[in-house]
């Protein structure tokens, strides 16, 4: 008996031509979205799900990563059975000039600020 193909699993992603700002901004009005994509930034490269530090069950978490990749902030992406995480930092430049670094510095100075 044949044995039956496998299929490389896929994760849809929406093009940023087709993402509004509203959208985006929601996505990152949440604290742990913002701290998803602060992690992403400071690891400097691309990151499975299971390795982010969050206040949050997983299963949760996994919906966070949900809202910030149909808001095409974020690429998942599979290696085996992990799944990879990356910021479209670039893309996100270019559709929205300066809006991913705003957030992440006023995410850094309200970080700063509690710690005060």
């Amino acid at each position: 008996m044949a044995r039956p193909r496998t299929v490389a699993r896929t994760v849809e992603h929406p093009e940023l031509s087709e993402v509004s700002l509203q959208q985006v901004l929601e996505a990152l009005v949440d604290p742990v979205r913002r701290l998803v994509v602060t992690q992403l930034v400071r690891a400097g490269e691309d990151l499975t799900c299971g390795t982010f530090e969050a206040p949050v069950s997983l299963s949760t978490l996994t919906h966070h990563f949900n809202v910030l990749r149909e808001a095409g902030v974020i690429r998942q992406y599979y290696v085996g059975t992990a799944k990879m995480n990356t910021l479209r930092a670039d893309e996100m430049e270019q559709r929205f000039p300066g809006l991913l670094t705003a957030v992440l510095a006023a995410a850094a100075a309200e970080e700063r600020a509690r710690e005060v």
